[in-house]
């Protein structure tokens, strides 16, 4: 680990629709990595032992890889947070010598661009899944993260919970599924907070409004604990004033 604190002489190099770039942390600062192309590919093959596959985010109308369920997840909780304005996977490769002079490399699994202009890189791995070695490599990219400015996160697998209830409502984020009369209905019905279909039924037929309000909850104009409980008819919605 000592070797890997001393890390330094970082260097980072993406693609932004164009040849491969190569800069310093401290250039960084101003490029919209969230613009960034994945800097390598994904491989989608049947003796794969996890799933890959591409999520379109609701945020920017664009798509965005994952090589797991795991990190599937954590794409569609960045398209979920309405602090987030941007996200690109695989973004860059962070280079970077030893306290031995070893070359060493990394490609972080997501970078995304914050609604106050924030940076958050974030690698994603299971909590039971980190060797030592893994473990070191985090530990340099936080630092390099440190230096540029922007946050780092590793992360495991989301709560259950809350991700079996975004991954529902994330059949309704497309803005198709937005009905305005409809809207003002149910923003009227979940006011001071109801069961989930006592307000929809009081805003009018109820299959009819559903995924007109699964949309507004994706979206945050309706609000409710996510986290405690599978989504179900007599879930406490509320508008989310």
């Amino acid at each position: 680990m000592d070797g890997f604190a001393a890390a330094c002489g970082f260097s980072v190099e993406y693609r932004i629709g164009g040849p491969v770039r190569r800069s310093g942390l401290a250039e960084c600062a101003g490029v919209a990595l969230e613009d960034a192309e994945p800097f390598r590919k994904f491989r989608f093959a049947k003796s794969q032992r996890s799933f890959a596959g591409w999520w379109w985010l609701a945020t920017t109308g664009r798509h965005v890889g994952y090589e797991s369920f795991v990190e599937r997840d954590h794409a569609m909780l960045l398209d979920f947070d309405p602090g987030v304005t941007g996200v690109a996977s695989q973004p860059f490769l962070l280079r970077w010598r030893d306290s031995s002079g070893k070359r060493r490399k990394h490609v972080p699994d997501y970078f995304a661009r914050l609604r106050d202009g924030g940076g958050v890189v974030i690698d994603v791995r299971p909590d039971d899944r980190i060797p030592e070695r893994d473990a070191e490599v985090f530990a340099v990219t936080a630092k390099a993260c440190a230096e540029a400015g922007w946050e780092f996160r590793r992360v495991g697998a989301a709560d259950g919970v809350l991700a079996a209830n975004v991954r529902w409502l994330s059949r309704y984020r497309h803005p198709r599924c937005a009905d305005e009369e409809a809207g003002k209905a149910l923003t009227a019905a979940f006011g001071e907070g109801r069961p989930l279909f006592a307000g929809a039924g009081q805003a009018g037929d109820r299959l009819g409004v559903l995924p007109a309000l699964f949309h507004m909850m994706w979206r945050g104009d309706l609000a409710a604990d996510l986290a405690a409980e599978p989504l179900g008819p007599s879930t406490m919605v509320r508008a989310a004033w």
